[in-house]
């Protein structure tokens, strides 16, 4: 049930951020659905949990899972908060809309359609990452939903809706597939303030931190790794600095503005994203503060035998102006990347088209036997200092340590 509860809360931010792109109530009503869903799992967690405590000793632990509990549900009533600037009409700004078109990523739906392409036909032979460059998340069939048990053997059937992430210039060829209505991006209208603009442009990277936030919280949890908790605060803390920084600019633009209507959608942006960044440092403190986790957490949220790290890409290494596809980091050195660090920005589940640039820092998970061979492919030495006893790793350009 916590894995389950993981993956949908995850879904539910990318289908609630989804919706105010798309100005799509259905995709909202999808988020709300989630929600229903979610309900009846932490409240039936909340009752394992209870049920599961024999002894004053195991309740430090299960302390834990309710608190990871307690976040889940946070993260998803903040992404059903996202969304009722879709079903509430709150209205926000076209040059929004557009800046969120420039994502590399962005979350759609579909349905499939009776005589489409994709009808009856298995999701590997479709290949919908080449054809249009975007990957199944999630399906729902009739009122079952399926986020765990998405294979290529499956067979799409008419009435399937399938969720998908990926690049906003594959939607008009998904549809196509789908034998869906045409879809067209949306054009903004000109005309908009300068204190807009910039009250624009810090929410949407509001909504890219938060969602970075939310999966290393999720990652930091899984690894026990205190320096990724350490940044979902300081990512939390920014959102904090953001969000005061936004109002201030949107009471500016409210001066030369009529129409105030477009406004209250940003504020509400806003304070989703804040508290979205907030539930994941709830999560992260646990580990921050040397708390006990119930060894359930870690069956849920991934395996123990990994570590974390973050490595910068050095100028002329084997990754510079590499596409992650083709370095094939989870292969060898069997590293899977979790963000990217790019000019004080993240890059939260990047794809394999993502080209790597100097100053980029990794943040990746995998065997820790796999740390040498990662450091070098960006440019670097792992110095491990055997003899000190707080375990400080030193990252030493590999041609300096070639002369050494």
């Amino acid at each position: 049930m916590l894995a389950e509860a993981k993956d949908s809360s995850e879904l539910m931010i990318d289908l609630a951020y989804a919706a105010v792109y798309f100005n799509d109530p259905g995709m909202a009503s999808e988020v709300s659905e989630l929600e229903s869903r979610m309900n009846d799992l932490v409240q039936d967690m909340r009752e394992v949990c209870i049920l599961a405590v024999r002894r004053p000793a195991e309740a430090e632990g299960m302390a834990s899972v309710l608190q990871v509990i307690s976040a889940i549900e946070g993260i998803a009533n903040a992404s059903v908060d996202v969304t009722r600037i879709v079903t509430h009409r709150l209205g926000i700004p076209d040059v929004l809309i557009a800046d969120l078109s420039n994502a590399e990523e962005v979350s759609h739906r579909v349905w499939v359609r009776e005589g489409s392409h994709m009808a009856h036909r298995p999701l590997k032979d479709l290949e919908l990452p080449v054809q249009c460059g975007m990957r199944v998340m999630a399906i729902r069939r009739d009122r079952s939903w399926m986020i765990d048990e998405v294979h290529g053997d499956l067979i799409l059937k008419p009435g399937d809706v399938l969720f998908l992430r990926g690049s906003p210039a594959g939607i008009s060829r998904l549809h196509e597939l789908a034998a869906a209505p045409r879809w067209d991006p949306l054009v903004p209208s000109g005309g908009v303030l300068s204190d807009l603009d910039r009250a624009v442009d810090v929410l949407v990277e509001m909504k890219n931190i938060s969602e970075a936030a939310v999966g290393l919280a999720y990652s930091a949890l899984a690894l026990r790794d205190v320096g990724l908790a350490s940044e979902v605060r300081h990512l939390a803390e920014r959102l904090d600095e953001m969000k005061d920084h936004l109002q201030l600019w949107v009471l500016r633009a409210a001066k030369a503005d009529p129409d105030l209507s477009q406004l209250r959608g940003l504020l509400q942006l806003a304070s989703a994203a804040e508290e979205l960044g907030d539930q994941a440092n709830h999560m992260v403190w646990l580990i921050a503060d040397d708390y006990e986790l119930h060894p359930i957490v870690n069956v849920a949220f991934g395996e123990a035998d990994v570590v974390a790290t973050r490595v910068p890409v050095a100028a002329g290494s084997a990754a510079d102006g590499r596409r992650l596809v083709d370095l094939q980091l989870d292969i060898e050195p069997g590293f899977h990347v979790l963000a990217i660090r790019r000019d004080h920005r993240y890059l939260y589940r990047p794809r394999g088209y993502v080209a790597l640039h100097p100053g980029d820092e990794l943040i990746a998970s995998g065997p820790a036997e796999g740390q040498n061979l990662l450091a070098e492919t960006c440019g670097w030495w792992m110095d491990h200092h055997d003899d000190d006893p707080t375990g400080v790793v030193q990252l030493v350009p590999l041609e300096a340590s070639r002369r050494h």
